[in-house]
């Protein structure tokens, strides 16, 4: 009997995604691996990245801008528990172990290193995490179960979200073939948090200062992105992440507006004000 290899199945599926005409959801491989601080550097002044490496990055893979990992982190009494594998899945244990989820900002399989950008702010346990931990350190590290494959079809892509989705969008902006066009709205605190990204030329990049205005309030990214008219007859990809409040008016906004499939769009709470590891089920 020949045997079949389908270790591969998910990079052609893939492939057919980006080549076709909707967003489709595609599982990797998942293993949890440990791996170590490679280093820590601050990207502007409103992220502060932790680049992973070591052998235990060996076979990583990343496809999609807005894939995510999780970091686990010991128990309060020290113990640390950890997903089993389970074919190409994991199986978690009960109650679930302390985890926070992040963007795959870059991943450079020559170097073999992984890049984690975390917001830097005040009792976040990532975030503590991030600032304290030194070179050598080491972490375990589950994902990415899959990501979001988007078509590269699209006659306009719009993104936008504030600084925890900036990675995903850099991202995005890197990995979008160079005759896309569109626009991406991104809400900072100021011009300290802006950063170089290697966008298209046809799309125009927005960089909407909050000033003194605390996170997750207002409606400054709505009011920029709803303004947006996409030509007739275009057909175009939503992209939108953030705090879960101010990302959720665009839903009802690209449904009804921009009268979008829902395979068009894709508009993610990544957090919630006063909530703590929160996790948005849209």
């Amino acid at each position: 009997m020949t045997r079949v290899d389908h270790r591969h199945r998910h990079l052609e599926r893939i492939a057919e995604v980006r080549a076709g005409r909707e967003a489709e959801k595609v599982g990797y491989p998942i293993r949890v691996r440990e791996v170590e601080v490679v280093r820590t550097v601050m990207v502007g002044t409103g992220l502060l990245r932790v680049t992973l490496g070591g052998a235990g990055a060996e076979g990583f893979e990343a496809h999609a801008p807005d894939e995510h990992v999780k970091l686990i982190f010991p128990e309060a009494d020290g113990s640390l528990r950890l997903p089993e594998a389970n074919g190409t899945m994991l199986k978690w244990p009960r109650p679930a172990p302390t985890s926070r989820e992040y963007t795959v900002r870059r991943f450079d399989p020559s170097a073999g290193e992984i890049d984690i950008d975390i917001a830097p702010h005040a009792h976040g346990l990532a975030s503590d995490w991030a600032c304290a931990v030194e070179p050598g350190a080491r972490v375990h590290v589950a994902g990415p179960p899959g990501g979001l494959i988007v078509p590269h079809t699209y006659d306009r892509y719009l993104l936008a979200g504030d600084i925890t989705a900036l990675p995903a969008i850099a991202r995005w902006l890197e990995e979008l073939p160079r005759t896309a066009r569109g626009w991406a709205f991104i809400e900072v605190t100021d011009a300290g948090e802006e950063i170089e990204l290697s966008a298209p030329e046809g799309i125009d990049v927005h960089w909407l200062h909050r000033g003194e205005r605390p996170a997750g309030t207002g409606d400054a990214l709505e009011r920029a992105v709803t303004a947006v008219t996409v030509p007739e007859g275009e057909r175009a990809y939503l992209w939108a992440a953030g705090e879960a409040g101010q990302v959720k008016p665009l839903r009802r906004w690209a449904r009804d507006t921009l009268q979008l499939a829902k395979a068009d769009h894709d508009i993610t709470g990544y957090w919630k004000r006063g909530v703590a590891d929160f996790d948005d089920d849209h």
